[in-house]
Parts: C-alpha cells; structure tokens; sequence
C-alpha cells in the first residue's frame, strides 16, 4: 500500500495555480487550430460538407483516447500523462498545418487533426482530475475557474489568429509556432502539479479514497453518470459548435471578413470565460441546478440572436451565447468526481459522452449547412440546450460514498 500524505494549503494552492496554467495552455492548443479554420476551409477549397466532415477527425481521435484516459492517468498520474497527450497534440498541430500550406491535402489535414484530438483527449481528462483533486482538498467550487482558464487561452488564440489571418501569416508558421511556446509553458506548469500519494477523504472521517477503488466498465452502468454525460454532451455542443463555426457562419451569413468571423469567436470566448469566473459563487450560493437551468436558457436565446439578429444583434448574441455555454462542461465534471474513489471511472465515462457532441456536430453542421447555410444550422444549439433542460437535476451535488 503507497504512502499518502496530505498536503498543506499553500501546496495545495500552488498546484491550483499550475492547473489555471495547463488548462489555459490545452485551450490554447486547441484554439491555435480552430482560430484559422475559416483561412484552411478557403485554402483547402471545401465545402461546408467537406470541412464537417474533416473536423471529424479530431474528434474520432479524442474519442480514441478517452475511454482510457482515467485509466492512464490513474496508473502514470496525471502529469505524466498530461505530458503525453500534449506531445501526441502538438505533433497533430503541426502535421495540419503542413496538410494545408505544404501539401494541400485534406487526407493529411485529417490526420493531423485525428493526432490533435487524440492528445487533447488524454490531456484533458488527465487535468479535470487533477482539478478535482485540488477542488475536493480546497472545500469550495473551482472547477469553472480552471475551465476559464481554458476559455482564456482560447481568447487569446483566438485574438492571435485574428490579427494573424490579417497580416497573412501562414498557418504552419503559426501552428509550428504555438507548439513551441505551449510546450515549453507545459513542462514548467506540470513540476507544480501534487504528489500522487495525495490523501483524499472520501468524506468526514472516512478513510482515504484510492483510484482504483471502482472498475471503469462499472462506471458505465451507472444511470447518473450517465445522464451527468448527456448534460456534458449538451455543453460540449454548445461550445464545441461556437468553437467550429460560429467563425464560418459571421463570415458566410453576415458577410463580414475572415479576420472579424474570429472576432465574433473570441466574443463568445471572452463571454464564456467571464461566465466562468464568475459562475463560481452563483454554484456555491445556488447550486449546480438552478444555475445550468438559466446558462442552457441563455445558451439558446443567444444563438437564436446570432442567426436572426443583424450583425451588431448577431456579437451581442454571440456574448449572451457564451455565457450560456459557460458552465455545463465544468459542471458535469465535478459532478462525475463528487466520490474521489470513483472520480477516475466516472470522469472518463462522463467525458466519452460528452466529446461525442465533436464526433456528431462538425457533420451535422456541415451537412444542415449545405442545405440551409451554416448560419441557418446554428440553430441546433437550441435544440440541444432543451435536451439538457431535461437532464440537468442528476448533476446536483452528492455526498461521496
């Protein structure tokens, strides 16, 4: 049996601060990509079909790695296999942007991005549990902090791509790049994380909880962690599709420039990283129900803003959008950790569901859009967010064990 030791607050929140950092750094890598999707569409020639059904691949590769996730990083811990899935993303980042500007080739494009997703997969697993680890030990809701971290880097990306699709800079440039910086800030980040023999207590004077103590299959026969998934899915696609084609549908639908479609993304982004700095006392003042009830309501009036709105309407809804969408990941990820014995299991199962809104929304949307426009099928986010409607009580807060 490992020794555990409990950490001191000031340990405990050093390692919060190297999460804030490699969760801010995962949305980097993947905003690095999904910023210049507009300039790639344009150069690779495709259709709003084609481009769909390309983007699968990221997600067909997340959904590779993430049924094993919990897995791998309850065996290596979660830096080690942070560490990994970076190194796998990254390569897949510069592999895309090779497709594009040297080979001019969507097979490659589509390998490169099945790399991209399937490291992202690993390392964002790996890191929400480390985050629930530092959550638990810190007695209060800061799982939407770490996840604003994560909008944060996206905004900053996204700001980065903007001004770099204006002055014309090529996407491998850019993507080889954000690899470089991303990786080095990761390494650093990752010396801070927490022992893995860290002492956590499944409740009041019970005895310290294990990673292992549940088998993962058995996590998919829970019907809460199932309908926590369903909740995530829903978040997933509301964010998932901003993240893909809000961009595309500002540019095709409202006739603005390439530059300025990213403008409308970083809008929803800085919007929904706001929301989740925020949502945190609205969490522990309300709880996790009433508060995924109005973010979905709002999730859906701003996408309905974006698609009828004239284009000063459309950024507005694209702000109110954001913040709808701000806090149903986050939230169906602490929900799947509540019992840090079963965090691991649950927590891979939660985040297999959910990434599924990435396998299903980029060819969805790209087929509704080549039948109604991609403004037009933005509206599936409305849908989604009634079927959260549904779901949303089976995050309320639960006791370990």
């Amino acid at each position: 049996m490992s020794q555990t030791i409990t950490p001191s607050a000031q340990r405990v929140l050093v390692a919060r601060n190297a999460v804030l950092l490699v969760f801010g750094l995962n949305g980097a890598a993947f905003m690095a990509f999904a910023s210049r999707i507009p300039d790639a569409k344009a150069e690779l020639h495709l259709s709003p079909g084609q481009l769909g059904l390309t983007l699968l691949a990221a997600s067909a590769g997340s959904l590779t790695a993430l049924p094993f996730s919990g897995r791998i990083a309850d065996r290596v811990g979660a830096a080690r296999a942070i560490l990994a899935g970076m190194t796998v993303s990254l390569t897949g980042l510069v592999v895309v942007g090779a497709a594009v500007d040297l080979a001019g080739s969507r097979a490659l494009m589509a390998v490169g991005l099945y790399l991209l997703g399937m490291g992202i997969g690993v390392w964002d697993v790996s890191m929400n549990l480390e985050g629930a680890t530092v959550e638990r030990l810190m007695g209060r809701t800061v799982m939407p902090h770490f996840h604003a971290a994560f909008s944060g880097g996206t905004v900053l990306l996204a700001l980065v791509g903007s001004l770099l699709s204006w002055a014309g800079v090529s996407l491998m440039v850019q993507y080889t790049g954000a690899a470089l910086v991303i990786a080095a800030a990761v390494v650093r980040g990752l010396r801070a994380f927490l022992p893995r023999e860290v002492e956590v207590h499944s409740d009041e004077g019970s005895e310290p909880a294990t990673p292992t103590a549940v088998k993962p299959r058995a996590a998919w026969l829970e019907p809460r962690t199932l309908l926590v998934g369903l909740v995530v899915l829903a978040a997933g696609f509301t964010e998932g599709t901003a993240n893909d084609w809000v961009s595309v549908g500002f540019v095709e639908g409202h006739d603005v420039p390439p530059w300025a479609g990213i403008l409308a993304l970083a809008t929803f982004l800085a919007a929904m990283t706001t929301g989740r700095v925020l949502g945190t006392r609205l969490l522990d003042r309300h709880g996790r129900v009433p508060v995924l009830r109005v973010t979905f309501v709002l999730a859906a009036v701003g996408s309905l803003l974006v698609v009828f709105g004239d284009t000063a309407l459309a950024y507005a809804g694209a702000a109110v959008w954001g913040v709808g969408a701000s806090l149903g990941f986050p939230v169906g990820m602490s929900a799947s950790a509540d019992d840090p014995a079963r965090a691991g299991a649950r927590m891979s199962v939660v985040a297999t569901i959910g990434y599924t809104a990435f396998i299903a929304g980029p060819p969805l949307l790209g087929f509704l859009g080549d039948h109604f426009t991609v403004l037009r099928a933005l509206l599936v986010v409305t849908v989604m967010a009634a079927v959260a409607m549904l779901v949303i009580p089976a995050t309320r807060e639960q006791r370990a064990g």
